[in-house]
């Protein structure tokens, strides 16, 4: 009952927070409520026993992706007026509600399938093993970081005054 209750509490937090990141108007502010949002489904994650979806949210989308977004923010020059009008801005809203009725409509119609029992035994070794084992994916792991660091250093060297 009590996971019950922190996913729903966690679930209103982070519709809350994924509002704030649309509708604010300081992006620095944004970006600090798209850090939440992450954090929440991170949270999400662990009360749905998914413990290692948990700690690779928090590692990739917490860890790398809102250092990069941040440091994006902070690179960029005239942040203060916040983003201008946009012309465009019915016709994407018309898009969004289509899309959102695409979204309920497929949820509506799809027969999901529900685990009776929550899983007994932690996930993290089975994936783990899979990720970092003999035939594993140590190799991809590896090799983001360095595009990750290259494409940071190659936005400082774009910005930079000359």
């Amino acid at each position: 009952m009590g996971i019950q209750i922190a996913f729903w509490i966690l679930a209103i937090v982070g519709v809350v927070a994924a509002l704030a990141v649309v509708l604010l108007r300081d992006i620095f502010r944004a970006a600090l409520a798209l850090i939440l949002c992450f954090l929440i489904v991170a949270g999400i994650y662990v009360t749905l026993n998914a413990d290692f979806l948990a700690a690779m949210q928090v590692l990739i989308y917490v860890g790398a992706i809102s250092v990069l977004i941040i440091l994006a923010i902070m690179l960029t020059r005239d942040i203060q007026r916040g983003s201008p009008s946009n012309k465009l801005r019915i016709p994407a809203f018309v898009v969004a509600i289509l899309f959102l009725g695409v979204v309920v409509f497929t949820m509506t119609n799809t027969a999901w399938q529900v685990a009776s029992v929550s899983p007994q035994e932690p996930t993290v070794p089975v994936l783990a093993t899979k990720l970092f084992g003999e035939d594993g994916f140590i190799l991809p792991v590896e090799i983001v970081p360095l595009l990750l660091l290259a494409a940071v250093l190659g936005a400082i060297v774009l910005v930079r005054e000359k």
